[in-house]
């Protein structure tokens, strides 16, 4: 598979891959996919209690992992998809589009939200995916 190139960014990103052998993003031809990135902070690992803090901390390692692998960040987004253990009331949807809108003001990327039970860290409770296109121009 020498056309896949994988990256995984410092901090949390090379110790999820030490541990748990996986990685935060590939590259394949013009198109980064990334795995789901949730709100923990890069160095410290740990995930903030406020879930304001918490979704702004996902969106922003979005665009780390996607910079980490040559992109541009959430300018070439096309598709996002969100897992989240809440309620998907007013209040989370709030705070989930008004990062869209800070992420991505100059398009709207197709987006698909998933309620789940459990996440696989403790203490989160959201977790995005992203795929993004032409990541070399």
């Amino acid at each position: 598979m020498s056309h896949l190139q994988y990256f995984s960014y410092k901090g949390f990103g090379e110790h999820m891959r030490e541990v748990l052998s996986y990685s935060q993003a590939v590259r394949i031809g013009d198109r980064i996919e990334i795995a789901g990135q949730g709100g923990w902070d890069p160095e410290t690992h740990k995930v903030p209690t406020d879930i304001s803090e918490e979704i702004s901390q996902a969106f922003s390692n979005v665009d780390l992992a996607l910079k980490d692998a040559g992109g541009k960040g959430w300018s070439q987004v096309y598709r996002v998809r969100i897992y989240t253990t809440l309620e998907m009331d007013a209040e989370t949807m709030g705070l989930i589009v008004q990062n869209l809108q800070k992420w991505a003001p100059d398009h709207k990327p197709v987006l698909t939200g998933v309620g789940v039970n459990a996440l696989a860290l403790d203490g989160m409770r959201i977790e995005i995916e992203a795929f993004a296109h032409n990541a070399r121009e």
